[in-house]
């Protein structure tokens, strides 16, 4: 395997070298709590960084140097070396290098001030250059049985990942089943890995934007013990170690080391009516104007649309920032109506031009697709029919993506963009970009993509409402990905398992740095909701800070708040809470930009030395200060809920009951409400019940 030799140890940056393999190791000392590790046979990695932009780094298009120091405080450290070791301590972090071969062992310190082993790398192969020069590149570490794993971004299943293998790779998987498919929409490839014995907590992030797996223990191999690993079509590995010892640590220092959250208008947390089929329908712009008078009949409260791609129709097909004149005869009345009425229409704008599409030969003059292998514009499959992708590594179709943006919506009144189906499904593997005039393969852009995509959005939305926080969405994105928009999880399925699901899922969204998001309520594909599981659904989905109503059911029907006359009420006063919540849920917004805390939390993010939070559960916080306890179940009228410790105790919202933390209770179950408790001696800022005036409710 060779033997690793010191080749220069500059400031905060140590590289190491193997002649006999050609290939460098590089670690650098960062923060107290964050160092970097890198792996290539290149001396510096040429590709830039798009995701290491920590706090307010500005990002350009072109990305940022890989080895760029600027952003950080890079702090004292200590540095030893013998024969076999070299030893890198801060006082937060210890890593040991065996030299032979490159092999790390990373140790942080407990609350004692003790240094306590956290992770190391298998010892029997590690990296590639200790299997193979054919085997991929990969990272493989030891993993003890007891260890839980968190985060990966928006992934199905249970917040612990242990067990499982998971790609990153985005893909549009419409109705998919939030249990078990994968992979999704998002890439984020960051794990937080949790020590029950030790109490300790670290993270990892491999920055790295192509086609990669991650296993947690699915396999099991003889000659290796129990391991897991991440392997990727990169020929380099590019990893940062993040110290906890807590969780809401690493959560926080991940969060600051891929940017800022971005503060979204308070509008943005009212409820926003989305169908795709009023769009689909030839009288649009009547059933959209008659939506509103619905909402106006029935007392909700509604401060955004999402308008469905189906304004853009041609003959039934998308064409990006066409106006459908036939449903829209008049865009820039329809846009100021709507504004107006105090409702912000978000546009459904997608990154992909069809064939016959009427501005392809303005794209095609610059040559701003995503090219073949013989520098053609490659022909895709997108939606029902063929077309190409727009590549925004291309500088000029980053200028028309920011022209049809301004000239077709903004000038429309049509003020923020729904930047949908970005999952950029290129499958060719020679598939060359534009490479902010370097060239080079897509596939080593793909899961930013999406990023620059909203970026573009996003600058010129700025630009033309510079005294305004701009609203931006994405379906697909990558780490750092919350730097410019609010998420959500993609096309699920209406069911109940899916409800469920979804609400474990927000839990690995929030453990990596993306916070501002919500499912889309009543579920998007397959069949119509029952009154029952649409209720318990908006019910849920109050508590998010992205609370949106969106379908496109199999049998045509919409998914709207008046839909069940039988529980109407029930659901007017569930979606009253959501208004009367928004102060609350403002804040929290506005913490996560100042601090990077998540909105929606794991309990044991809250109350990590409750052994029992960690237990698989149903239940979420919301902030610091509300236990979420949602009913997933069909037909349920008792609810037992375990409310963790805490000294104050818990306090029943609707009854004002007070419990004792730690304790586990049984509550009944109505369909007038789901159980939510506040933390006892603490005060929520809400609306009143008019929803004139913020009040401060004290419990």
């Amino acid at each position: 395997m060779g033997n690793f030799k010191l080749h220069t140890h500059e400031s905060n940056q140590i590289l190491l070298y193997n002649q006999e393999q050609a290939m460098y190791a590089q670690i650098r000392v960062l923060e107290p709590s964050i160092i970097n590790v890198k792996i290539s046979d290149q001396k510096q990695i040429e590709f830039p960084t798009w995701t290491i932009t920590p706090g307010d780094t500005e990002l350009p298009f072109e990305g940022v140097s890989r080895d760029n120091l600027k952003p950080f405080s890079s702090p004292e450290y200590t540095f030893s070396e013998s024969n076999e070791t070299i030893t890198i301590t801060t006082t937060k972090l210890k890593l040991d290098i065996q030299k032979e071969g490159f092999y790390v062992t990373w140790f942080q310190k407990n609350a004692a001030g003790v240094f306590e082993q956290v992770m190391t790398d298998r010892k029997t192969q590690s990296y590639q250059h200790q299997i193979s020069p054919n085997h991929p590149t990969c990272h493989y570490l030891e993993r003890d049985a007891e260890d839980m794993y968190f985060g990966l971004g928006e992934k199905s299943g249970v917040a612990d990942r242990h067990g499982r293998r998971f790609r990153m790779n985005n893909i549009d998987a419409m109705g998919y089943n939030a249990e078990t498919t994968d992979p999704l929409y998002k890439h984020i490839p960051f794990y937080i890995t949790y020590k029950p014995s030790i109490r300790q907590s670290i993270g990892i992030f491999y920055d790295d934007y192509q086609n990669s797996v991650l296993d947690f223990g699915k396999e099991l191999d003889n000659y290796h013990g129990y391991y897991r690993y991440y392997e990727t079509n990169s020929d380099f590995l590019d990893y940062y170690v993040v110290a906890g010892p807590q969780i809401k640590d690493v959560t926080k220092r991940f969060s600051w080391l891929t940017g800022r959250p971005a503060k979204m208008p308070a509008w943005a947390i009212s409820y926003s009516g989305s169908t795709m089929q009023y769009t689909d329908l030839p009288d649009s712009q009547e059933r959209l104007n008659d939506f509103l008078e619905q909402c106006d009949h029935h007392d909700i409260n509604v401060r955004s649309f999402h308008l469905s791609s189906g304004y853009t129709s041609i003959d039934g097909k998308r064409y990006v920032f066409n106006w459908n004149y036939d449903k829209f005869p008049d865009p820039k009345a329809f846009g100021k109506h709507f504004v107006d009425e105090g409702v912000e229409i978000v546009a459904n704008i997608k990154p992909s031009l069809m064939l016959n599409h009427p501005l392809l030969d303005e794209v095609l003059a610059f040559d701003g697709f995503i090219k073949d292998e013989h520098g053609e514009p490659l022909l895709i499959q997108f939606w029902d029919d063929e077309g190409y992708y727009l590549d925004f590594t291309n500088p000029d179709t980053i200028n028309w993506w920011k022209k049809q943006v301004k000239t077709k919506l903004l000038d429309n009144h049509i003020n923020c963009t729904w930047n949908d189906n970005n999952e950029f499904e290129v499958w060719d593997e020679k598939a060359q970009v534009h490479g902010f005039g370097n060239g080079g393969s897509f596939q080593k852009y793909r899961a930013i993509m999406p990023l620059l995509m909203v970026k573009a959005s996003r600058e010129v939305q700025l630009a033309y409402n510079e005294e305004e926080n701009p609203y931006v969405i994405s379906r697909s994105g990558c780490a750092g990905i919350s730097k410019y928009v609010q998420t959500w999880t993609g096309d699920n399925r209406t069911s109940w398992n899916t409800l469920k699901f979804n609400n474990k899922m927000a839990l690995g969204l929030s453990l990596s740095g993306v916070y501002n998001f919500g499912h889309d309520i009543g579920g998007f594909s397959g069949p119509k909701p029952d009154p029952e599981l649409f209720l318990r659904w908006v019910q849920c989905g109050v508590f998010y800070p992205r609370f949106s109503i969106h379908s496109w059911n199999d049998d045509g029907s919409v998914n709207e708040a008046w839909m069940h006359e039988e529980v109407l009420e029930e659901v007017k006063e569930a979606m009253h809470l959501h208004e009367r919540l928004n102060p609350y849920i403002q804040s929290l917004v506005e913490n996560a930009y100042d601090h990077y805390e998540p909105i929606i939390r794991p309990t044991f993010y809250e109350f990590e030395e409750d052994d029992k939070t960690y237990k698989d559960t149903d239940d979420f916080m919301l902030g610091d200060k509300l236990l979420v306890c949602p009913i997933v179940e069909e037909g349920q009228t008792q609810r037992q809920i375990y409310l963790p410790k805490n000294p104050e105790g818990w306090i029943d919202y609707y009854t004002g009951d007070v419990y004792e933390g730690g304790s586990t209770i049984t509550v009944d179950v109505s369909l007038a409400n789901i159980p939510f408790f506040v933390k006892k001696g603490t005060s929520l800022p809400m609306y009143n019940n008019a929803l004139t005036e913020i009040e401060v409710q004290p419990f």
